[in-house]
Protein backbone atom coordinates (compact mmCIF):
# COMPACT_ATOMS: atom_id res chain seq x y z
CA UNK A 1 0.00 0.00 0.00
CA UNK A 2 1.19 3.67 -1.10
CA UNK A 3 1.79 6.27 1.90
CA UNK A 4 -0.51 9.24 2.45
CA UNK A 5 1.13 12.33 1.53
CA UNK A 6 1.33 14.82 4.00
CA UNK A 7 -0.07 17.99 2.37
CA UNK A 8 1.79 21.53 3.32
CA UNK A 9 1.01 25.16 1.97
CA UNK A 10 3.66 28.03 1.79
CA UNK A 11 2.46 30.27 4.17
CA UNK A 12 1.02 33.04 1.54
CA UNK A 13 -2.01 29.92 0.53
CA UNK A 14 -4.07 30.27 3.35
CA UNK A 15 -4.56 34.34 1.46
CA UNK A 16 -5.13 32.14 -1.73
CA UNK A 17 -7.40 30.09 -0.25
CA UNK A 18 -9.68 33.07 0.90
CA UNK A 19 -9.56 34.69 -1.88
CA UNK A 20 -11.93 31.72 -3.37
CA UNK A 21 -15.51 31.52 -3.31
CA UNK A 22 -16.59 28.43 -0.53
CA UNK A 23 -17.69 26.37 -3.82
CA UNK A 24 -14.16 26.37 -5.24
CA UNK A 25 -12.91 26.07 -2.16
CA UNK A 26 -14.35 23.18 -1.35
CA UNK A 27 -13.21 21.52 -4.63
CA UNK A 28 -9.56 22.97 -4.16
CA UNK A 29 -9.66 20.25 -1.04
CA UNK A 30 -11.05 17.49 -2.84
CA UNK A 31 -7.97 17.66 -5.00
CA UNK A 32 -5.98 18.34 -2.72
CA UNK A 33 -6.90 15.04 -0.93
CA UNK A 34 -6.42 12.98 -4.39
CA UNK A 35 -2.55 14.95 -4.09
CA UNK A 36 -2.42 13.69 -0.79
CA UNK A 37 -2.74 10.09 -1.99
CA UNK A 38 -1.17 10.38 -5.81
CA UNK A 39 1.07 13.57 -6.18
CA UNK A 40 2.25 12.49 -9.44
CA UNK A 41 -1.12 13.24 -10.83
CA UNK A 42 -0.81 16.70 -12.29
CA UNK A 43 1.69 18.17 -15.15
CA UNK A 44 5.27 18.82 -14.48
CA UNK A 45 6.17 22.47 -14.75
CA UNK A 46 9.41 23.78 -16.05
CA UNK A 47 10.55 27.13 -17.30
CA UNK A 48 7.72 29.40 -17.35
CA UNK A 49 7.99 32.32 -19.85
CA UNK A 50 11.73 33.68 -17.78
CA UNK A 51 10.55 31.93 -14.37
CA UNK A 52 11.74 28.37 -12.98
CA UNK A 53 9.41 26.27 -11.40
CA UNK A 54 11.15 23.33 -12.63
CA UNK A 55 10.28 20.87 -10.04
CA UNK A 56 7.27 21.83 -9.43
CA UNK A 57 3.59 20.80 -10.98
CA UNK A 58 0.07 21.98 -11.96
CA UNK A 59 -3.36 20.28 -11.19
CA UNK A 60 -6.50 22.50 -12.05
CA UNK A 61 -9.70 23.07 -10.40
CA UNK A 62 -13.19 24.33 -11.40
CA UNK A 63 -12.86 23.04 -14.83
CA UNK A 64 -9.34 24.65 -15.46
CA UNK A 65 -10.56 28.21 -14.07
CA UNK A 66 -8.22 27.64 -10.86
CA UNK A 67 -4.56 26.14 -10.37
CA UNK A 68 -3.07 24.95 -8.01
CA UNK A 69 1.15 24.68 -8.14
CA UNK A 70 2.88 22.59 -6.24
CA UNK A 71 6.00 20.59 -5.73
CA UNK A 72 6.57 16.77 -4.18
CA UNK A 73 8.82 16.66 -1.26
CA UNK A 74 9.60 12.88 -1.74
CA UNK A 75 12.68 12.83 1.30
CA UNK A 76 9.74 14.02 3.43
CA UNK A 77 6.50 12.33 2.02
CA UNK A 78 4.96 15.39 1.84
CA UNK A 79 3.28 17.60 -1.43
CA UNK A 80 3.75 21.07 -0.45
CA UNK A 81 1.28 23.81 -2.26
CA UNK A 82 3.00 26.78 -3.24
CA UNK A 83 0.27 28.78 -4.73
CA UNK A 84 -3.53 28.50 -5.93
CA UNK A 85 -4.71 30.88 -7.98
CA UNK A 86 -7.04 31.94 -10.92
CA UNK A 87 -6.05 30.73 -14.25
CA UNK A 88 -5.55 34.33 -15.33
CA UNK A 89 -2.67 34.54 -17.63
CA UNK A 90 0.37 33.28 -15.86
CA UNK A 91 -0.29 34.85 -12.62
CA UNK A 92 -0.62 32.14 -10.66
CA UNK A 93 3.02 30.96 -12.34
CA UNK A 94 4.36 34.58 -11.18
CA UNK A 95 3.19 34.33 -7.65
CA UNK A 96 4.40 30.49 -7.46
CA UNK A 97 8.45 31.56 -8.73
CA UNK A 98 7.79 34.79 -6.27
CA UNK A 99 7.26 32.71 -3.09
CA UNK A 100 10.11 30.05 -4.37
CA UNK A 101 12.91 32.73 -4.22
Amino acid sequence: MKPMYAIKFFPEVEDDLKALDHRVRLLVFKQLNKLAQSPQLGDLLGNKLGMDLGGCRKMYVDHKRIRIVYRILEEVIIVEVIAIAARDEMAVYREAAKRLE
